[in-house]
């Protein structure tokens, strides 16, 4: 026998390592033969020396020179084990997994489902060309056309409103983050006899001009860009707009690309670490399940605006169809199935967070993902919020019509935004709608940090269909965010952006649109994972 230069315990004869410290012993050759005429010689050592000091991290050099790592096994096996333990709690039956993060750390359930959820993947910011093409064609006769093109406005993490936070010390308020910046705006006008196409630059500036003043095309057609006025024809209708009077011939076509420049930046109004990337901005003056404050609370928010002019438990009435029959209110907070799907979901809730605003608009966010599937082949006449419920399915408007209406059956303010939504390659457009949302920091937190409490919340975008939660990514062109209205005349004439002679066979193809150009991507890419949140 002998001992182990390094924790003197016990070996034996033959041991080329300690079996109490793993350390390698130096002086025995680990040759089988060499060791056997040792010993029947009877000169075998068992006098151990001490290998040399590692190299690196269990890196060590044996007595014949060679460097072996001691700890490479134990991490293989370590991660071997990890793995077979996440693979094995995944497989578990819900209930039992369920039963398990009880008594586990609420966070752990999280981390762990992370690794195997999908994800969207997104770009930090991107600058890029956003070209929408209408073709008009005339029929024997002659006809006329005129279509309304909103002018984007540039949009900041603070909706460009007065919601930043207010030190009551006096200390200057948060800055706000421009998350989608005007950069150019042109537009091409084509027609079937038309030899050189009409290019107007577009001001961006804010400038106007009237229709008094109007420019008259090669064609005979009038652009000019007048001031926000609902009740004038000759003035825009829904904002900041280009509007375009078309006088057709007969059998003329008259093509228009109406081209948007704009840098587009993503933005988290969501503080939860785990879940949203370091690098996009906002995170740190985010809202989560513990800092939000109650539906209460949001009176007190932005001397109660947004509660005022967003909380009505019906709107947008959309009158009858072409059959006469009643299509209803886009956002109905009254229905009964609603508000059964409402007290559902705060069911759900633990009991300290059935108030909780933030709580309560996430789990709804969460059961329209698990029970609302994507209706690809939606009806033109868009379901209301009551209907996308019953029918379990929805395309971007009516998922975004159910999730208002369950915001507004416990008050919390909610309203459209309307636009584009493209992949992350830049290739595939689409019309888009989905949602704004304000919710309250809680009034503790508020105090704690010097912040009056008029200013103390965030008002934040969500696309449900798309598993955007309190964020904002570059593949989304804001065109336009719902302003208040009573009578509802502002979403209407958005949905009515182009009025023609049907009656003298004018045809109008819908919006077509493309990226222009090359797309400039900078500060790298994300994962958006696709998992529901923990709210106990």
């Amino acid at each position: 026998m002998g001992s182990c230069p390094y924790c003197q315990s016990v070996t034996y004869t033959g041991d080329t390592i300690c079996y109490s410290c793993g350390r390698i012993l130096a002086s025995i050759r680990s040759d089988k033969f060499a060791m056997e005429q040792q010993f029947h010689k009877g000169s075998l050592d068992t006098t151990y020396k001490m290998t040399k000091r590692p190299t690196a991290g269990g890196v060590v050099q044996t007595h014949t020179g060679r460097t072996v790592d001691i700890m490479k096994n134990r991490r293989n096996k370590s991660r071997h084990v990890v793995l077979l333990v996440l693979v094995t709690f995944i497989m578990l039956a819900p209930q039992v997994r369920e039963n398990v993060f009880e008594e586990w750390a609420p966070g752990l359930k999280e981390y762990i489902m992370l690794f195997p959820a999908d994800f969207h993947i997104y770009p930090n910011e991107a600058t890029f060309t956003l070209d929408r093409t209408v073709v008009l064609t005339n029929g024997a006769n002659n006809g006329w056309a005129y279509e309304d093109i909103l002018i984007p406005l540039n949009i900041e993490s603070l909706s460009g409103q007065n919601t930043d936070f207010e030190y009551t010390n006096g200390d200057s308020p948060r800055s706000t983050e421009m998350i989608q910046e005007l950069l150019a705006v042109n537009l091409i006008l084509k027609s079937s006899e038309q030899v050189v196409d009409d290019f107007i630059e577009i001001p961006i500036n804010g400038s106007i001009l009237s229709y008094e003043d109007r420019l008259t095309t090669s064609q005979g057609h009038h652009v000019w860009w007048p001031e926000f006025n609902p009740n004038d024809n000759n003035s825009c209708k829904v904002s900041q707009c280009v509007k375009l009077e078309f006088h057709l011939s007969p059998g003329q076509t008259a093509i228009f690309s109406y081209q948007v420049t704009v840098t587009s930046t993503s933005y988290s109004w969501w503080d939860k670490s785990s879940r949203v990337d370091s690098r996009i901005a906002g995170i740190d003056d985010g809202i989560n399940i513990e800092n939000s404050g109650t539906f209460d609370d949001l009176m007190m928010r932005g001397d109660g605006d947004k509660s005022r002019d967003f909380t009505d438990a019906t709107w947008y009435d959309r009158g009858v169809d072409a059959d006469g029959v009643y299509r209803g209110n886009a956002i109905n907070a009254q229905d009964e199935l609603v508000t059964q799907t409402a007290a559902l979901i705060t069911s759900s809730l633990p009991e300290n967070r059935k108030d909780n605003a933030y709580a309560y608009s996430r789990a709804a966010f969460d059961y329209l993902h698990e029970h609302i599937s994507y209706d690809k082949n939606a009806p033109l006449t868009a379901r209301s919020g009551p209907v996308c419920l019953q029918d379990k399915t929805g395309d971007c408007d009516e998922q975004t019509n159910a999730f208002l209406s369950l915001l507004r059956v416990n008050k919390i303010p909610g309203w459209y935004v309307f636009g584009a939504l493209v992949d992350t390659n830049y290739n595939d457009w689409e019309g888009h709608g989905w949602g704004y949302i304000q919710l309250p920091m809680k009034d503790s937190w508020c105090e704690s940090r010097d912040i009056t409490l008029d200013s103390c919340f965030v008002e934040a975008s969500v696309d449900v269909v798309n598993n955007k939660w309190l964020l904002h990514t570059p593949n989304a062109y804001i065109a336009w965010i719902e302003e208040p209205d009573s009578t509802g005349t502002l979403l209407s004439n958005y949905y009515s952006p182009g009025k023609y002679s049907k009656n003298s066979g004018t045809d109008r193809v819908p919006p077509l649109y493309t990226t222009l150009g090359d797309v400039d991507l900078n500060g790298g890419k994300y994962q958006v994972k696709i998992l529901p949140e923990s709210l106990r």
